[in-house]
């Protein structure tokens, strides 16, 4: 970008081999202010089990030691990290969409902020980076982090998230099982596989927790992401498919392909929705999006408007990655919470 990123999900498989120390990893995974430069810390090559190399959307990496100054491109991206408990490791961040939830905010506020948006390539080689993780292909722009090529030739390592690949083709089908593919390839490129599979576990039961109560079944749910004249919709292959699946909940566009998806105000008025769930986010607020449907005359007729029954999440709990168990949940308890009392 510069800008909005593009939010759209892929295909993916994962192939480990070898992971004793002293043979090779392979991890293979296909389908504001300048910042002050900082010193490089000596990273030891016998530190874990490299050389590793992690591929994502056609391009392959090798990460020969430890990374010490890693820089994170996107909010996706930066959780990822965090969520492993990773964050001594990174030597700057960049980009959020919306708030680092609580659990992660003290690890998040020892890390360097490079900028509110992408920083510019001089600052964020005044980083000195040894590994860049971006969400989105636009992280790779030659005015931010530079193609992953050209990083190559300087040593310096680099994944995109499979679901950001600029081809849709390369993109995996969003499901937990491809978020923790992402999670592993990280994990292993940071050289603490083990904290990937911990990470598995967890998400794991809050999932099983969701599959034993299913709130959501029978409610028919609008995902509304932004727009006003056509809805920019949650569609069939996305994380809020994936959300509304864990919670039982229908989807009123889950024909529409993708992860997100250009709806219609007919159709919304044809399904009369029993929920609304709201993405919260810096360039579409759920307040704004609340102001629109109950300004409208025709949209502030609809059942879940009028009973203002909407759920609220971020949109980063909305997208393909380390919170999205959490946005279920999220979700999960506040449908239950709008649940009319027996």
């Amino acid at each position: 970008m510069v800008g909005r990123p593009l939010r759209t999900p892929m295909r993916c498989a994962i192939v480990i081999r070898g992971a004793v120390l002293g043979t090779a990893f392979v991890l293979t995974l296909a389908g504001c202010a300048e910042a002050p430069a900082l010193e490089r810390k000596a990273a030891d090559p016998s530190d874990g089990d490299y050389p590793v190399e992690v591929t994502s959307c056609g391009h392959t990496s090798t990460i020969t030691a430890r990374p010490t100054r890693a820089v994170t491109l996107n909010q996706g991206a930066t959780e990822v990290v965090l969520a492993l408990g990773l964050e001594d490791q990174l030597a700057g961040t960049a980009y959020l969409d919306d708030a680092v939830p609580p659990k992660w905010k003290r690890a998040y506020d020892e890390v360097p902020v490079l900028s509110k948006e992408y920083p510019t390539h001089e600052v964020l080689l005044k980083t000195q980076p040894d590994f860049v993780y971006a969400s989105y292909a636009s992280g790779f722009d030659k005015k931010v982090a530079g193609s992953q090529e050209s990083l190559e030739k300087t040593a310096t390592g680099s994944y995109l998230s499979p679901f950001g690949c600029d081809d849709e083709e390369e993109r995996p089908k969003a499901t937990f099982e491809a978020v923790w593919q992402e999670i592993d390839a990280i994990a292993a490129a940071f050289g603490e596989p083990e904290k990937a599979a911990d990470f598995r576990a967890e998400q794991g039961e809050t999932l099983e927790e969701l599959a034993a109560t299913k709130v959501g079944t029978g409610v028919d749910v609008l995902w509304f992401d932004s727009g006003d004249k056509k809805p920019f919709v949650g569609a069939g292959g996305g994380g809020p498919q994936l959300i509304l699946d864990a919670v039982g909940a229908t989807n009123i566009f889950a024909d529409l392909d993708g992860g997100w998806a250009d709806g219609n105000w007919e159709d919304v008025l044809a399904a009369d929705p029993d929920v609304i769930v709201l993405a919260d986010a810096s360039w579409s607020t759920a307040e704004d999006k609340v102001a629109y449907l109950e300004s409208d005359p025709v949209l502030s007729q609809l059942t879940a408007v009028k009973a203002e029954a909407y759920v609220t999440i971020p949109f980063s709990e909305s997208t393909p990655g380390v919170r999205l168990a959490d946005g279920a949940a999220s979700v999960s308890n506040q449908l239950d919470e709008l649940a009319p009392n027996p």
